[in-house]
């Protein structure tokens, strides 16, 4: 009975009026310096951060992602369907940057990700639009080479002052 308390005490902390979270400015400005994107697959006109992006209207998953692609996904239910596409991606030859949030409990975490490089961001990211986020964040990159047939090669594990 206790545990149902405390998970109904906690629950407007892990809840949102939306699934999309906007990409600090500084946050992508870094990654961008690193990795020049060209491609971002999950935005709007409001808040995209490359000239080429996908809105829902264009619906990303049903897209062909090449080249740099950024990846601020949906954090709703359908996340594992996004992480699924950028490691796909990557096998077909894009590189692929994700900022997700870190939750190593969930199948889609345990699927993928460790199949990309992993940066564990320091601190709750602060997103635009919003306070800071309830949870942690990761950036991982999925790119050509880095996993062969399925299995990693390396995986490189950091924390980063990134937010």
């Amino acid at each position: 009975m206790a545990g149902r308390r405390r998970r109904r005490q906690l629950r407007p902390y892990f809840m949102s009026s939306t699934d999309e979270w906007s990409t600090p400015a500084d946050l992508f400005a870094r990654l961008n310096a690193e990795h020049h994107f060209t491609l971002d697959v999950c935005a709007n006109a409001d808040n995209a951060k490359c000239e080429r992006y996908f809105s829902r209207a264009d619906d990303a998953l049903a897209q062909i992602w090449q080249g740099v692609c950024w990846m601020n996904p949906p954090y709703g239910r359908d996340i594992d369907r996004w992480v699924a596409k950028a490691y796909d991606s990557a096998r077909a030859g894009a590189t692929v940057v994700c900022l997700v949030p870190a939750r190593t409990d969930t199948a889609w975490w345990q699927r993928f990700i460790p199949l990309g490089e992993v940066t564990f961001v320091a601190g709750r990211i602060k997103f635009n639009g919003s306070g800071s986020a309830p949870f942690p964040s990761a950036v991982v990159v999925f790119q050509r080479g880095f996993q062969r047939d399925g299995e990693c090669v390396e995986t490189r594990v950091e924390t980063a002052t990134l937010a």
